[in-house]
Order: structure tokens, then C-alpha cells, then sequence
């Protein structure tokens, strides 16, 4: 793996994992798509992709978590299967959220990335312990790559690799 590889989150395969079909390939993400998961998985046509990860910003029944915990950067994967290599092409797109009026609606920035992103968000509570003393918990995190892992290792699974992307086409 080069340096470039790295940067770009390429990733091959375990050697004599034998490759899926297309359709199990394409199988093995949509069936990533569960109601507790905060991210969907769904066909691409529209975005010109196969396939398409996006954050549930959207959708009511996730729309008061996000607000919650006031997510600053939307994360979408733009997926093409290229049959030819036995790879997924990936492309990642990020926007900075901003929250507006109460209750809160979402509001998309100019600011927009690709590449693999690495923002991590959390968020603590700081209390008195049982012993009396201050204490931090973590109450939320929101990482990048919790959308990117899961989608990237289904692929990696089904014997295929994973092409990060940050210039030229999908």
C-alpha cells in the first residue's frame, strides 16, 4: 500500500478471500440498512452512483438525535462498483451543518470536502463521582468514519477492494 493509498483510505482484500458477484456485493451493503443503525445505504441513480451512505439527517425518526447533539458536518459516500477490477469506487463528500431557529432545523453551509474525513465529534458531562471527586463522561460521539467503516469492511468481506477517492470522476 503507498502513501497515496493511505491518504485516500484504500484498502485490498485479505488474500484468497474470492471475489462476490456484483449483486452480492451490492446485496451485502444494502443489507447494512437496519432502523438503529444512523445511517442508510441506498441506490445511487439519482447522485450518479451505484450506491450512496448517507448520515439519516433527514428522516423524523433520527432528525431530533442529530439535532440533539448538534452534528456540525454531514458525510455522504458515493459508490461505484467497478466489475472490471473487483473494486468499489468510493467517493466521500462532507458539508458543515449549521442549526437554526427552535425547534432547531438543519441548514446546509457553502463549505463542502471530498476525501476520507476524519472529523470526530464528542461530547462530556462533567459530575461528581461516588468518591466525591469531578468526573468526565462521554454522553455523545460522532466520528466520520462510523459511516465509512461498516460500509468499507462489508466490501473488503465480499472479496472486493476499496478505492477512496479524492480528484477525477466516480
Amino acid at each position: 500500500m503507498g502513501l497515496f493509498d493511505k491518504l485516500t483510505g484504500t484498502k485490498r482484500p485479505e488474500t484468497g478471500v474470492a471475489p462476490a458477484s456484483p449483486d452480492e456485493v451490492r446485496a451485502a451493503l444494502l443489507a447494512l440498512n437496519t432502523d438503529d443503525v444512523p445511517y442508510v445505504i441506498r441506490d445511487g441513480g439519482a447522485d450518479e452512483a451505484d450506491l450512496v451512505a448517507e448520515w439519516r439527517l433527514a428522516e423524523p425518526a433520527w432528525q431530533t438525535f442529530f439535532s440533539r447533539t448538534q452534528v456540525t458536518h454531514a458525510v455522504r459516500i458515493r459508490m461505484r462498483l467497478d466489475v472490471a477490477n473487483h473494486e468499489v469506487r468510493a467517493l466521500e463528500e462532507q458539508w458543515e451543518l449549521q442549526w437554526v431557529g427552535n425547534p432547531p432545523r438543519l441548514q446546509m453551509s457553502t463549505e463542502y470536502s471530498r476525501g476520507p474525513d476524519r472529523t470526530v465529534t464528542r461530547q462530556w458531562t462533567i459530575e461528581r463521582g461516588d468518591s466525591g471527586r469531578l468526573q468526565a463522561t462521554e454522553t455523545f460521539r460522532y466520528d466520520a468514519s462510523d459511516l465509512r467503516r461498516p460500509v468499507r469492511d462489508a466490501v473488503l468481506q465480499s472479496g472486493w477492494g476499496w478505492k477512496g477517492l479524492m480528484f477525477g470522476k466516480l
